[in-house]
Parts: structure tokens; C-alpha cells; sequence
């Protein structure tokens, strides 16, 4: 049986890094996300959020729209291909979001920070 509710805590660093590529859940359960930055650095050097992006959105295209969107935490306004995201953060904050995972599938999270999302990724699998 399957838990309503399931709560993830994702950890980035001052090294561009999540702790964690792959978070597996159940369609339809309550996600209740905490992304936690244990760097020093402030927001504005290492600033990272995260970004629950659409299913077969092309990583690298989106993150290049995401640079210039610095005045919504790196979201391109009005885009179709987020799910759901984080605000920014800098190093010894923390911030958390609830969402309903969706339907089946595996998509892709990042960091949308300008440069970090080709190491800050992961596969965020429902079943």
C-alpha cells in the first residue's frame, strides 16, 4: 500500500552537486521536497534550486533559457516545461515545496542556476 505522503530531502553543495540523481515515487502520492544548501557560498555565487522539469524537455535547451531568467530564481517565465520548482538558494538555507507527483513515467530534475544543470541533475522516477 502505498503512502500518501512521502518526504525527500535533497542536499546541494558549494561544489554544484545534489546528494542524490535518482528519487523514486508513486503517481499521484503528496511529495513533500526539502532542498537543503550546505555550502557557504551566497545565492548570488552558487545560488541552487530545484526544478522538476516536464517529461523529453531537452536539459541543455532549457537550461540555456533558464540563464536569463535571473529575476525568477532562473525559471523562464511563462514556460510550459516545469512542473514544479524550488526558490533559489544560497549556502545554510533551506526551502520546501509540496506537490502531487504525476502521472508514470521518469523525468528529469536540475538545478537551473546559470551552468550547474550539467552536473546538477537527476531522474525523478514515478511508478
Amino acid at each position: 500500500m502505498a503512502q500518501d505522503k512521502v518526504e525527500i530531502t535533497v542536499e546541494s553543495n558549494d561544489r554544484m552537486q545534489f546528494d542524490t540523481s535518482e528519487i523514486k515515487v508513486e503517481a499521484g502520492q503528496t511529495v513533500v521536497l526539502t532542498l537543503k544548501h550546505v555550502g557557504k557560498l551566497p545565492k548570488a555565487a552558487m545560488g541552487h534550486n530545484w526544478v522538476l522539469l516536464t517529461k523529453g524537455t531537452d536539459i541543455n535547451s532549457f537550461g540555456a533559457e533558464a540563464s536569463k531568467a535571473a529575476g525568477n530564481d532562473y525559471i523562464p517565465e511563462g514556460t510550459d516545461k516545469v512542473i514544479v520548482a524550488t526558490k533559489l538558494i544560497g549556502g545554510g538555507q533551506e526551502t520546501t515545496i509540496e506537490f502531487t507527483a504525476p502521472e508514470k513515467g521518469t523525468y528529469d530534475f536540475i538545478c537551473s542556476f546559470p551552468g550547474h544543470y550539467a552536473m546538477m541533475k537527476g531522474k525523478f522516477i514515478v511508478e
